[in-house]
């Protein structure tokens, strides 16, 4: 049986401390991938396995995204600082 692709989830960084990391890819909330206004943070799942506090409403994503829309996202303005080019 061939694994699913992972799901990517943005949400408010007000849930942070609701998300249950041991569901999660990301280990605590230390390890978060938070956009530049820290306003809002990457989770991601494998898809078999929804994490709880998704399914029941506890904590409801802003977007979910495939990996390669969470790849795209993170290289805007909004999630990465621009590069200063040394001369």
């Amino acid at each position: 049986m061939s694994h699913l692709p992972d799901v990517y989830a943005i949400v408010a960084i007000e849930a942070a401390n609701a998300v249950d990391y041991s569901q999660v890819g990301e280990t605590s909330i230390d390890t978060i991938r938070m956009n530049i206004a820290l306003s809002e943070f990457v989770l991601k799942w494998e898809h078999e396995h929804e994490p709880t506090f998704i399914t029941d409403g506890t904590i409801v994503p802003l977007q979910v995204l495939t990996h390669e829309e969470a790849l795209a996202l993170m290289q805007t303005a909004a999630w990465q600082e621009p590069i200063e080019e040394i001369e």
